[in-house]
């Protein structure tokens, strides 16, 4: 897996909501995911694009669920998905992070996330391509 370069953070609040991003952005690493993986630090996220509905299967604990749209606009959290889950199909969403469970807590749909220190789009956010 990619690690981006900066911490996720809320545009509007400032809220950190991750400190460690890592990109899952091609066939193989999205069909991984965080299977064979020590589970997630707290602050950690793994970002998945694109990406509509998760798994978890082979998950040892639970995560939050952020499904983004392309200009990381959050549409749905779903807040502690258990293993051996699968999580609702989110039309809107463009890509997801995944993190460990409430480490979402601070994040809501509308919300409006990006990485500190990133060019942003006229529409305040960084786009996923």
């Amino acid at each position: 897996m990619k690690e981006t370069a900066s911490p996720l953070i809320e545009l509007t609040r400032g809220d950190v909501i991750a400190h460690r991003v890592y990109r899952a952005d091609n066939f193989w690493l999205r069909l991984r995911g965080l299977m064979g993986h020590p589970p997630l630090a707290p602050g950690e996220a793994l970002w998945i694009l694109p990406c509509q509905q998760a798994h978890t299967s082979f998950m040892p604990v639970p995560l939050d669920l952020v499904f983004l749209d392309r200009q990381l606009v959050v549409r749905r959290v779903v807040r502690n998905l258990r293993p051996w889950r699968i999580s609702p199909w989110v039309r809107s969403a463009h890509s997801l992070l995944e993190l460990t469970a409430s480490d979402a807590l601070r994040v809501q749909e509308g919300d409006r996330l990006g990485f500190a220190g990133a060019e942003t789009s006229q529409a305040g956010g960084m786009t996923a391509k």
